[in-house]
């Protein structure tokens, strides 16, 4: 029961748990946006990868086999941020306002950094592509945006590894992380975002086991709202991305006015 829990708790912080800066609201038939699964609770009329309607629909980008592989190509030349600190240990940092972009150093070679713009047009006008807002952090790369593109329901491949390092340790549930393609810096916020909420919503996470992400009126599961209210601060200050603030919908559905509205074509 202790080990069916623990890794319940596990899957349900790969919420990501994190507040994003939001776009203004839109007008919408459905309002929910994301990629529905069986557990998440919701029909297609309740939740879909578009938002808005008309000329204002935001239909997010297909991330295929072959983007994935153009994304991969790109190489980052920026230090990883050091964490080897928990930094659950400590007040959760002002957010950093803003959106986080891409500049590239060589076409050729693709390379680049990542910088933190003011806004959408200060970026535009210094070249720069937003990957998503909020000021960068440890899951900023293009590199972290793969995965975050490529598994829907991202929350699976956590529950993965939970189940195979359960008794084992952090680091091993870092090693774990870092084996879905996620960089060494994001994989371990991911972490210590997982051990905090393990520690804070245990009781909360138990006795949802099997419950859907969502209640029958598209709200969170009280699981997944403790992980918002505890972890998700400091998870969305550390990592910089989620995957609300760029654009990609994913099994916990959230509304529209909070979906980032960036394409990630290159």
């Amino acid at each position: 029961m202790l080990r069916a829990g623990l890794v319940f708790v596990t899957v349900f912080a790969a919420s990501c748990g994190s507040r994003t800066q939001t776009t203004a609201p839109m007008t919408c038939e459905v309002p929910l946006a994301g990629r529905p699964v069986a557990q998440s609770g919701l029909s297609d009329a309740q939740c879909r990868p578009s938002c808005g309607c008309g000329a204002a629909t935001f239909t997010p980008t297909e991330f295929t086999p072959q983007l994935l592989t153009r994304l991969g190509q790109w190489t980052s030349l920026d230090t990883p941020p050091d964490l080897s600190a928990d930094p659950y240990a400590s007040p959760a940092p002002a957010p950093v306002e803003g959106v986080c972009a891409v500049q590239v150093v060589d076409a050729a070679a693709k390379t680049y950094r990542l910088k933190t713009f003011s806004s959408e047009d200060e970026a535009k006008a210094a070249g720069a592509r937003v990957t998503h807002s909020d000021g960068c952090g440890a899951c900023s790369t293009l590199a972290d945006l793969i995965v975050y593109g490529r598994e829907p329901d991202l929350g699976r491949k956590v529950q993965d590894c939970g189940v195979k390092t359960l008794t084992a340790g952090l680091e091993a549930n870092i090693t774990c992380l870092s084996e879905l393609g996620f960089t060494p810096a994001c994989a371990r916020i991911w972490a210590y975002n997982t051990r905090f909420t393990r520690t804070k919503c245990f009781a909360t996470c138990f006795a949802l086991l099997d419950a859907p992400y969502h209640q029958a009126d598209g709200g969170l599961n009280a699981c997944l709202d403790c992980d918002e209210r505890e972890s998700g601060p400091i998870f969305k200050a550390v990592a910089g991305r989620t995957r609300r603030n760029t654009g990609i919908p994913s099994a916990i559905c959230r509304p529209c006015s909070e979906v980032g509205r960036f394409t990630h074509e290159w």
